[in-house]
């Protein structure tokens, strides 16, 4: 059977009667071709069964339709769910995805960017907190953040401070006595990132409706032997202060409410009466555990859709003949849903 031969350029400009120069620029910059001339160029890819050569396509006009992507680490289903997501946009974008694992590392990160920008990506997500936003806005093309500081790039995030008013809110409709917020501490510049919101939603809750509550802070690291051994301390000390009392446990994130969750049932076979328990996700831990989780729902597939559209507008304001780049960064945000689960429904 012989080989079909390749449309070139040129077999499209003998059947239009157009320049090659004029079917380039159909592909690289059709804004600059009349809306009938586009029309009969289109035409004659579906009469010629053209397939496109996106390796000569890249080597003509530079654009890989390429973005990259750093992930702090897969151990949070948080960021398994969110890279889902972004990924899943591919159908609507059409921009694929070079994605990198940071685990923290700033050095190892700068080098993961120079690499992606090496394969001339286009843009680029990123999840991680180790890189300063100031720097990022250096890089030279569009970036867009989900849930990180972003004073100098725009970014995607949950309403978090609602999120932690509604956490906060649940637990005292269940009349527990004390309620407790277990957050994680992994940045410098913590209270500039948007889950700091959390925090400071759950504190003015509890000062406003005059609740006794706590606040504790730790960094717990990024494997689960870490997570684990912290949280086992985090919660010897809250049984032994607050024996007898209904406690309300309000935890940064549902993988985390997982590990407090099976450490209660190891220790009573149970989840105590007296304990209480909501996350903040809605990952697909939180339903799947053992015991249903209650938990703050930060609509991922919004956010990393949101994350990709935005971008996808930067990018393609950089592709016309007269761009005109953000003055400032764009934050938008995303409001939460609370899932009430079995850890509070009792």
């Amino acid at each position: 059977m012989n080989q079909k031969k390749n449309v070139t350029f040129n077999d499209i400009a003998k059947y239009t009667n157009f320049s090659k120069t004029t079917i380039s620029r159909y592909f690289n910059n059709p804004d600059s071709l009349t809306l009938e001339n586009q029309e009969i160029i289109a035409k004659a890819l579906v009469d010629l069964d053209y397939k496109e050569n996106k390796v000569a396509r890249i080597l003509a006009s530079g654009k890989t339709e390429f973005v990259g992507i750093i992930i702090p680490n897969l151990f949070l289903h948080y960021y398994s769910e969110v890279l889902n997501q972004i990924l899943s946009t591919y159908e609507t974008f059409g921009y694929k995805f070079l994605v990198f694992v940071g685990n923290g590392q700033e050095e190892t990160e700068r080098r993961y960017i120079d690499e992606l920008l090496a394969y001339k990506i286009e843009g680029l997500i990123i999840l991680s907190h180790t890189i300063p936003s100031r720097e990022l806005s250096e890089l030279g093309i569009p970036i867009v953040t989900i849930e990180r500081e972003d004073r100098y790039v725009s970014s995607v995030n949950t309403d978090n401070y609602m999120g932690g008013c509604q956490a906060a809110g649940l637990l005292a409709r269940h009349d527990c006595e004390v309620i407790i917020h277990i957050n994680y501490v992994n940045t410098s510049d913590y209270k500039y990132i948007p889950g700091y919101g959390r925090v400071q939603g759950f504190l003015d809750f509890c000062k406003e409706h005059q609740l006794e509550h706590e606040l504790i802070l730790r960094d717990m690291g990024n494997t689960y032997d870490s997570l684990r051994l912290h949280l086992s301390e985090i919660l010897d000390y809250i049984i032994e202060k607050y024996a007898g009392q209904r406690k309300g446990l309000f935890i940064s994130n549902d993988t985390q409410a997982n590990v407090v969750l099976n450490l209660l049932i190891r220790k009573y076979g149970c989840l105590p009466d007296d304990f209480f328990l909501i996350g903040f996700d809605n990952s697909s831990i939180s339903e799947e555990a053992v015991i249903p989780i209650s938990t703050i729902g930060q609509q991922i597939d919004k956010l990393a859709y949101g994350a990709v559209e935005l971008l996808v507008e930067q990018m393609n304001e950089r592709k016309k003949r007269s761009p005109q780049p953000l003055k400032n960064p764009v934050h938008r945000v995303v409001p939460p849903i609370l899932f009430r689960r079995e850890t509070t429904e009792k």
